[in-house]
């Protein structure tokens, strides 16, 4: 392989254009991806800006993952848009790619919402130990940390399941 000339360190299969290292976001093959949930957030471009918490730009985008759960690409049972990045939990069916999916959603957030987002999302699946409930809370909880709301009930950025 060869060696990146600015860190010494080899070349990497998943380094994009510029040399970041672009993550792989598809679970291995022993993982059954529809059995599985998975704790995502991605930032806009611009951190430290408010893209995100408005409420024709949350209605845009609740209303994309609402459909795309009707399409049966995923099933989301939390989304909370923060200021400058989106978190939530997921799943998705056996015919589709994750990774697809998010890129899908967040081209249609660019477009109708206008959100100029980073390249790319992170993700994590939740392992054995890791309850969704937890990663739930740990969302809901996330305007409170920032010091936004002192009650998370109070934030009108959110979609659960029973919102619609």
């Amino acid at each position: 392989m060869k060696t990146d000339s600015r860190d010494g360190s080899e070349s990497h299969p998943y380094r994009d254009v510029i040399g970041r290292r672009a993550l792989p976001h598809d679970p291995p093959l022993f993982v059954d991806a529809s059995k599985e949930i998975f704790f995502i957030t991605i930032c806009c471009k611009k951190r430290a800006a408010n893209q995100l918490c408005y409420p024709e730009v949350a209605s845009h985008l609740f209303q994309a993952t609402q459909f795309y759960q009707r399409q049966q690409r995923w099933f989301v049972p939390v989304i909370l848009l923060m200021p400058d990045h989106v978190h939530f939990l997921a799943s998705f069916s056996m015919d589709v790619k994750m990774t697809n999916v998010v890129a899908s959603w967040k081209r249609f957030a660019s477009k109708h919402a206008k959100i100029n987002w980073q390249r790319d999302f992170f993700d994590h699946r939740l392992r054995g130990d890791e309850g969704w409930r937890e990663k739930s809370d740990y969302i809901l909880r996330n305007p409170v940390r920032a010091g936004l709301i002192a009650k998370y009930e109070d934030w009108p950025y959110v979609l659960l399941p029973t919102d619609g």
